[in-house]
């Protein structure tokens, strides 16, 4: 780089950045990054349409996994492992056409959050309006495997003024019965779902229920809200040792809380606590903290004294954004604001392996793990989405965005090998803008 000077590839030469009229030039290096970003995603793009596909394993391909099978070369995990990033190099994008029975809200509103409950049989979406608010709906995938690629998004009649930073499914009636979220603080007085209150912030507990065909007044109301401070994180507890209680990542503090009883207890952190995870096998959550943190809270205890309470402290050189726990429990993933995504040993509380090629600069993103097909997938602060394998952490594709990188254009995605329920269709579900895509297995 030449002070007052960039680079033309096309022309292969130096041009002088000249000032502009009023110290305004136009020609920022900003401005010409961002024409290189777009020129390189283009590319990728037509690319993506001619299906100029290359596997990521030198003479990986379906004919020679099978042969490799049957003569007893791999196992069925390997094999299936395999198969699936074969599947995953050859997705095709789709537009799904969303159809609701309210027709002015299709297509009007941004998505800016989805979450596929554990069939993968619904997608809960937050929605930007443009007043400046969110909106919460729940699209039904039973009509992805038709041709015709129909979704059916029904919204509820209530929307709110505030930030919505997480969301997660909650199962409080039966297996995802209700959608927990936590509202960050704002200036404004809201309507809460529960009535009008002028709270700094709350969780508020959705029945799933709401979202549907029915007359509005068959229509069950708020189950509960809980003013809390400003919340970044949120995670449900499905452990029966901690039943019906659910935890919110505040300012310097672990709040978790039972929604029956109302009983709630309190961690002091010295940082925010900006993911949040709770294991399954036993009552302990795991937190990822803004100064690259992450410790196990076993809720059960009762003493609370210093930090004493913390379990398999790990450490990141910056503010981790999302964990997730591998099956077995014995495993962390965990990213951070610097593109790093790790595995950890939680027994040994050592890194055992790094996915490279993640960008991230100051963005809260997630992680996607889907451990039966080998797979993790994260979308980027460049608006690529990249699927890796979990066993030895080798990039498989880089999908470009359909849309022009944006701040307000990062695409959320849901991966499964059953979108749509038990007998549903693989592929990759992405949301951006307003438009909603299959990335569909061959």
């Amino acid at each position: 780089e030449l002070p007052g000077f960039y680079y033309d590839s096309e022309k292969n030469r130096y041009f002088r950045l000249l000032p502009g009229h009023n110290n305004c030039n136009p020609l920022t290096k900003e401005s010409i990054q961002y024409k290189a970003m777009e020129c390189k995603r283009l590319r990728l793009l037509e690319e993506e349409e001619k299906q100029k596909k290359k596997t990521t394993r030198p003479g990986l391909n379906s004919s020679a996994l099978l042969h490799k099978r049957q003569l007893g070369l791999l196992s069925s995990t390997s094999y299936c492992r395999l198969v699936h990033e074969l599947k995953v190099n050859c997705m095709q994008r789709r537009k799904i056409e969303i159809h609701s029975p309210d027709s002015s809200v299709t297509g009007t509103n941004n998505f800016k959050i989805i979450v596929a409950d554990v069939a993968c049989e619904r997608i809960f979406t937050v929605n930007d309006v443009e007043h400046g608010g969110c909106k919460y709906g729940i699209i039904n995938l039973s009509g992805l495997g038709q041709e015709s690629l129909t979704v059916e998004m029904y919204d509820n009649l209530y929307f709110t003024n505030r930030k919505v930073n997480s969301v997660c499914w909650a199962s409080l009636t039966h297996p995802d019965s209700h959608v927990l979220y936590p509202f960050k603080n704002t200036t404004f007085h809201t309507l809460c779902l529960m009535g009008i209150a002028e709270t700094p912030g709350c969780a508020s507990l959705l029945p799933a229920s709401l979202f549907s065909n029915s007359n509005p007044g068959d229509r069950p109301g708020m189950l509960c809200s809980f003013k809390i401070s400003t919340a970044w994180s949120c995670a449900w507890c499905l452990n029966p040792q901690a039943d019906n209680c659910f935890s919110t990542g505040l300012t310097r503090r672990v709040l978790v809380t039972n929604v029956v009883t109302g009983h709630r207890q309190t961690f002091g952190t010295n940082s925010d606590v900006l993911a949040q995870q709770f294991a399954t096998q036993s009552p302990v959550l795991y937190n990822g903290c803004r100064s690259g943190e992450v410790f196990g809270i076993d809720v059960r205890q009762r003493s609370r004294r210093g930090q004493g309470w913390k379990a398999g402290c790990l450490f990141h050189d910056s503010a981790v954004t999302s964990l997730r726990l591998l099956q077995a429990e014995h495993y962390l993933m965990a990213a951070d604001m610097a593109g790093e995504i790790k595995l950890w040993d939680l027994r040994t509380t050592q890194c055992v392996k790094q996915y490279k090629g993640h960008h991230n600069e100051y963005a809260v993103l997630p992680l996607h793990v889907n451990e039966e097909e080998g797979l993790l997938t994260a979308v980027g602060q460049d608006c690529y989405t990249r699927l890796w394998s979990l066993q030895d952490a080798r990039l498989l594709r880089t999908i470009p965005s359909p849309h022009p990188a944006a701040k307000d254009a990062i695409p959320s995605v849901v991966l499964s090998s059953r979108l749509g329920g038990s007998r549903g269709v693989p592929g990759l579900l992405m949301a951006v803008k307003q438009d909603l895509y299959h990335f569909s297995y061959n």
